[in-house]
């Protein structure tokens, strides 16, 4: 799969006594069965055109100033003809171009403490990844879930990778073992598995048995002691 990408960054300073440097960055990219538009301001995306659907879509967090971004998506419609034009112009000049991929680092825990019967949230975060494709399949107990999982948009980094989220809302129950598996084209197995099992943690008991323990042997020093000292006096 042949991939061409276009990354526009800019540096915008603000002075109100001091500057403060902040960082816009646009990226375009097309493969032959893909396609992005994504706009971002300080690694937060706040911007991706949805070509699926036809329309822009704006990422910015609900407490945020409202941000529009007209023309954008038409924008993004006329870069991608360019992406895809470059796309077939590489392919012409290269019979077979070296593809750059970086492989996907997999982590997964639980949002909050786990407490037995009470619903939590299970977050797998993929992340350092390139091409932006991967897939995400998750399992309880060895068996395919595919209810209660939610996915983010792929979020672009400030060194060109991608970062994702896949949650999965879960009751924990004694033994349970779920499972994030990965697949991605820059692994060696071309998947990775990653496991998590409900533990939940035993209230500690340490300080009292080290105050019963110390108390034992020091009466019991004060007993040899005192034996000792009669038996040297008889």
């Amino acid at each position: 799969m042949l991939l061409y990408l276009f990354l526009l960054m800019l540096t915008v300073n603000v002075s109100t006594g001091f500057q403060v440097s902040h960082m816009d960055m646009q990226y375009t990219g097309c493969s032959d069965t893909q396609s992005d538009f994504i706009y971002s301001t300080d690694n937060e995306e706040l911007y991706y055109s949805d070509f699926s659907r036809h329309e822009g879509v704006v990422t910015a967090p609900d407490f945020a100033d409202p941000i529009t971004f007209p023309g954008f998506y038409e924008l993004g419609v006329i870069l991608i003809d360019h992406c895809r034009l470059n796309l077939a112009s590489t392919a012409k000049a290269h019979s077979q171009p070296e593809e750059q991929t970086a492989r996907p680092e997999t982590c997964i825990y639980s949002k909050d403490d786990v407490v037995l019967g009470v619903e939590n949230v299970l977050i797998c975060h993929v992340t350092g990844f390139f091409p932006p494709s991967v897939t995400i399949i998750w399992t309880k107990n060895n068996m395919n879930v595919t209810e209660n999982i939610n996915q983010s948009q792929y979020r672009l980094k400030s060194d060109g990778t991608f970062n994702i989220f896949s949650t999965l809302r879960y009751t924990p129950e004694e033994k349970d073992m779920y499972s994030c598996t990965v697949y991605h084209k820059a692994l060696e197995e071309k998947s990775e598995t990653r496991t998590w099992e409900v533990d939940v943690a035993v209230p500690s008991v340490g300080p009292a048995v080290f105050c019963g323990v110390g108390l034992t042997l020091g009466l019991l020093g004060v007993a040899i002691g005192v034996f000792f000292l009669l038996k040297g006096h008889i």
